[in-house]
This record gives structure tokens, sequence and C-alpha cells, in this order.
């Protein structure tokens, strides 16, 4: 995991608000590249053991609603890049035209299957594919869609100095995000207005304190918070 020289960032992280996070991670390539070498490793390994999981997973969700097995949406990544994030179908195969961008709780959109992969965080589990690629890495801010980076401001856009994650603190603190999402008349409106500003605290606090074995810390207490612990 390279972190570009300050002159070849694109503009739009060029700003006095993301330089001392940029100055922060500087200091630490060291643990950038340990980070990197662990992500291609460690899902490299876990790919090659779960295949028989994905194998049931697509199975399942192929018997249980038409649509492809994946659901590719296009998200951002480090330097403003845009990927299609590999995630398990969990929804009809149209959802995005049904509503909004972010679930709620009791989502119709959702599938039978979907109900049990997005309980256990199995439909997250292809995303190794995305951290091998080297789109995404285990630990680090979620990738939003492009909708919601443009409601970036200055500080937040310090976030896409390094891959998107599949897991976070932000994650782990806000586990129940449909939840508190239900009773708002504007799913949208309210994710970035009250939601967002709250994950990318713990985002942004998450770059300054950045470091390998703070990544593995958050690691093992993201399944801490699966588990229900």
């Amino acid at each position: 995991m390279i972190l570009k020289k300050w002159e070849d960032l694109p503009d739009d992280l060029r700003t006095d608000a993301v330089r001392p996070y940029y100055d922060l991670l500087a200091k630490r390539r060291g643990s950038l590249l340990i980070k990197r070498i662990f992500d291609v490793v460690v899902s490299a390994l876990m790919l090659l053991i779960l295949s028989p999981v994905f194998l049931i997973l697509a199975i399942a969700i192929k018997l249980d609603s038409p649509g492809p097995v994946f659901y590719r949406q296009v998200r951002v990544t480090q330097y403003g890049k845009q990927f299609r994030i590999f995630k398990f179908r969990s929804m009809v195969s149209d959802a995005d035209k049904r509503g909004s961008l972010v679930t709620v709780s009791g989502d119709s959109r959702i599938t039978r299957v979907g109900h049990v992969i997005r309980n256990c965080r199995l439909d997250e589990l292809c995303q190794l594919i995305d951290i091998f690629r080297g789109t995404m890495t285990f630990v680090g801010t979620r990738p939003e869609v492009p909708k919601y980076v443009a409601a970036y401001t200055p500080e937040m856009m310090a976030t896409l100095l390094l891959p998107a994650g599949v897991t976070s603190e932000a994650s782990i603190r806000y586990k129940d995000e449909a939840e508190l999402l239900d009773a708002a008349d504007d799913v949208d409106a309210v994710y970035i207005r009250d939601v967002l500003p709250g994950k990318m605290k713990y985002n942004l606090d998450a770059l300054k304190s950045f470091s390998f074995f703070s990544d593995i810390a958050t690691m093992f207490r993201t399944v801490f918070a699966v588990l229900g612990k």
C-alpha cells in the first residue's frame, strides 16, 4: 500500500484540511506496507478456505430469487477512484431503482436469503476479492457511493488517502445504522445530514491514530460486534 507523493494527489485532496492527515500517514509508510502484505496474504488464504461457503451462498441466492449472485454497485475508494464493489446479493435485483441507496431495517427489497446473510454479515464476505485486488482493505473507511462522497467536507476527503475498508470503528459503532434511519421521511437527506458526519468523526480519528496493530484490534472488535458481544 503505497502513499502517493503530495504533489501527485488529486486536486481535491491537496488541501489544507487534508494535509495534517497526509503528514501523519507519510510517517507510517512501513505500517502501510505491512498492512498491504497482510491484506494480500490473508485474503488469498481466506478465499481458498471459504470457497465452499461461497458456492453454498451462490446456490442459495440463485434459488431464492431471480438475478445475479453478486451485487456490483459503484463505490469510491483511495484517491477518489470509483470501483464496482463485490457483495453477495441480498436484495431484489433492481433494488436501486426501488428506493434509497442506504437500507433501513425491515426493507421490503431484502430477500429471504438476504435477511439471513445480512444479519450474519455474510453478504460482505466476497469483498475478500476487492481486498486481494487492492481496491479495498480489511480496515478502513467504508466505501460510499459517489452521491454521498460529493457531500464530504474538505476534512472528510482525508479518508480517501487510503483504500476503502470492509470494517472500521465507525462500522462497529453504527452496526445498527438501518434502525437509525427507520423513521426518516427522506433517508438520503437524513443519512447525509446526521449519520455521515458521525461516522466520519470515527474515521478521521482512526487516521490520526493509524497503526497496523490498531487495525488488528478493530478486526477483533468487529468479530465480537457481529457475535453480539
